[in-house]
């Protein structure tokens, strides 16, 4: 008898924890189908959604349209030409004729160096010519005086021939003051320094009242940079050339700078160099575009996105790029089929970007085209249009005790795991 208690007390220990165990399952699974729902069969919920009423979408029509190609880059701004406007002579700066950022034409006078010393040289020049010219002179007559001595052999003709020789040498002197004049007139204008082009002032880098040296590359009195027009350098793959190239050889190539927040169009303007080499480093080619920059929306060394426009495809079908969809079979669109129902239709792409796709086959105009509510979309799928910017149509209230037909979070991931999808 005593031996029998224990053996019975320990199977009635078992059986409790094999029922304690039974309990935790049993309650777990409860919570897991509170929380998730019970699982329906595919075929349950298509016949719910249906139940549901038909898809709320909206809808685009299918257009032939003629589509632009363009290449992307970044690129640089740079201006036509900078000229960093130096003194040409040692002096003191008297002047400074110009404003910062001033706008200035070519010839416009930016500085004044003393001139003193340089004016003096140029008189000093023309005075020595007009010395050497009568020089000159006085030696032509009496070479034509000995030249009529010599004829009658009054003198000898050695006298004339001497005579001749020194004629010319006093040419020459001539000649040498002349040079003379011009290079210290040359001089005396650098005095005055003017712009070599149009263009816009910088900073102010010398004030007046100070000593400039032509030899001292510190002595710069201004940077101009010409603003209009304006240039962006940018790069391209070497892949892109051959097909640029070909489109270059035909004409000019529009190009569009854009702002890089927004891509809004800054400047229009065209193609104007290809580089004559390829960077081995980064397998790129150097281009050059050139833009009126009017309003001088341009400005050196901003960072804009360019646009390069190296074709047209003409008359094409275009649909939005929201209604393609990919799938393991390839690329897809849903086809709005009479009124109510989506109909599923393969595809090929020619060209896509982020608002618009060519495609090349499966569509023609005027047929429409789904842009939205594809996770509920099947081939043949009801589906009721809705106007942009309207409200989807309401379905169909429960009634009363009826159960609530919206999936839960279980049967939401099932369905998109599920044989329904339409990319499947």
């Amino acid at each position: 008898m005593h031996g029998e208690l224990p053996k019975r007390l320990k199977q009635v220990a078992g059986r409790r924890r094999y029922l304690a165990g039974g309990l935790i399952i049993v309650a777990v699974a409860a919570a897991l189908i509170y929380v998730f729902g019970m699982p329906v069969p595919t075929s349950k919920r298509l016949g719910r959604f249906d139940a549901e009423g038909p898809t709320p979408v909206l809808v685009a029509q299918a257009l032939r349209a003629d589509v632009p190609v363009y290449l992307d880059a970044v690129g640089t701004v740079k201006p036509l030409n900078t000229v960093t406007v130096r003194p040409q002579v040692d002096g003191k700066l008297l002047s400074v004729n110009f404003k910062e950022g001033q706008d200035v034409k070519k010839g416009d006078v930016l500085a004044r160096i003393d001139p003193a010393i340089y004016q003096a040289l140029y008189d000093q020049a023309v005075a020595k010519k007009a010395q050497d010219e009568a020089q000159l002179a006085n030696a032509q007559i009496d070479l034509v005086r000995y030249q009529k001595l010599a004829a009658s052999n009054a003198i000898n003709k050695q006298q004339a021939d001497t005579q001749a020789a020194l004629v010319a040498q006093d040419a020459a002197i001539v000649r040498a003051d002349q040079a003379a004049i011009e290079n210290a007139q040359a001089t005396l204008g650098y005095t005055t320094i003017t712009s070599p082009l149009d263009g816009r002032t910088g900073v102010r880098m010398v004030d007046e009242g100070n000593f400039v040296r032509a030899a001292d590359t510190n002595s710069a009195i201004v940077v101009i940079t010409q603003l209009q027009p304006i240039t962006v350098l940018f790069n391209l793959p070497q892949q892109d050339l051959d097909r640029v190239n070909a489109a270059f050889a035909k004409g000019a190539l529009a190009v569009d700078s854009l702002r890089s927040d927004d891509n809004t169009v800054i400047e229009r303007g065209k193609l104007t160099v290809i580089d004559n080499q390829v960077d081995p480093t980064t397998g790129t080619v150097k281009l050059k575009a050139e833009f009126p920059n009017a309003n001088l929306a341009l400005w050196p060394g901003y960072f804009v996105n360019i646009r390069l426009l190296i074709d047209t495809l003409k008359d094409v079908v275009v649909v939005p790029t929201g209604a393609v969809q990919r799938g393991p079979n390839g690329t897809f669109v849903f086809v709005l089929n009479g009124e109510d129902t989506a109909e599923l239709r393969q595809i090929t792409v020619q060209k896509q970007d982020e608002t618009q796709t060519v495609v090349s086959k499966g569509i023609e105009p005027p047929e429409r085209v789904i842009t939205t509510g594809f996770s509920r979309l099947t081939d043949g799928a009801r589906v009721t249009v809705s106007a942009p910017g309207q409200p989807p149509p309401q379905t169909s209230a429960p009634g009363p005790g009826a159960r609530n037909n919206k999936p839960t979070a279980g049967e939401k991931r099932r369905d998109r795991g599920s044989s329904a999808n339409p990319r499947q």
